[in-house]
């Protein structure tokens, strides 16, 4: 059993199928392992019944399941910030609403969590997807740690176990926002801990990142975000807009 509180979020943007049998089966998880738990399903400006869907999941598990609402779909970074800021338990585990990672395998980070260790952080064992998305996922993920000097295996594997209190203020509003938050907690100097975790074929709806419109915005914050972490502060520059959400 892990000893300690932990809130779980799932941004969720047209994820009305997949997420009575998510949250369902995170319940029965959290029940069996932790303490003392959380669930926040952050409704990112759902077109879909997803707003009515977790009305009826609200109704079902009581008080434990919060749910934070975008009037309009605002992006993948804005959602996970926003899950950020609603946890309230010393640590933070999140994952997609698509279901394409079984959220049983939580259960594989919680005894990687050990004093001095920042965050726990899965890795594909091998990716279920059309086959031009595993050739720009895998391109994406090995330029952004290169860019930026990433040690972690998987940046773009949204299956994260994080101490909350070391969680920095986030910016980007795009997928870049998996890259500023590894970075951010890779400089805390503490150790990462890494753990293989399935992958699944998406059964509903379509992926939002691999849309050109979000290539292009993400491929642009991504640069941004280079400039603002790594080339100004070697310049000793600083910034204008340091405490801007854009």
């Amino acid at each position: 059993m892990f000893p300690f509180g932990v809130s779980v979020f799932f941004p969720a943007f047209n994820d009305a199928p997949s997420l009575p049998e998510l949250i369902g089966k995170t319940f029965r998880v959290l029940a069996a392992n932790v303490v003392d738990y959380e669930v926040i399903v952050i409704n990112d400006g759902s077109a879909d019944c997803t707003g009515a869907v977790l009305e009826e999941l609200v109704s079902l598990h009581g008080p434990r399941l919060r749910i934070v609402t975008h009037p309009v779909n605002r992006g993948y970074g804005a959602a996970l910030r926003s899950g950020f800021a609603a946890a309230t338990k010393e640590f933070v585990f999140y994952t997609d609403g698509d279901g394409q990672y079984d959220v049983g395998e939580m259960t594989k980070l919680f005894p990687l969590m050990r004093p001095g260790v920042s965050f726990v952080n899965g890795y594909k064992l091998e990716r279920n997807d059309p086959w031009h998305r595993i050739v720009i996922g895998k391109a994406y993920n090995q330029f952004a740690r290169f860019l930026f000097g990433v040690h972690l295996r998987d940046i773009d594997c949204d299956f994260r176990f994080i101490r909350r209190s070391l969680l920095a203020d986030l910016e980007s509003t795009s997928g870049t926002v998996c890259v500023e938050l590894v970075r951010k907690l890779e400089l805390c100097g503490m150790e990462v801990a890494e753990v293989g975790v399935h992958h699944y074929p998406r059964q509903h709806g379509r992926s939002q990142f691999f849309r050109i419109r979000s290539l292009m915005t993400t491929f642009y914050q991504l640069f941004r975000l280079w400039w603002w972490l790594l080339v100004m502060p070697r310049l000793g520059m600083k910034r204008a807009d340091a405490h801007s959400n854009s």
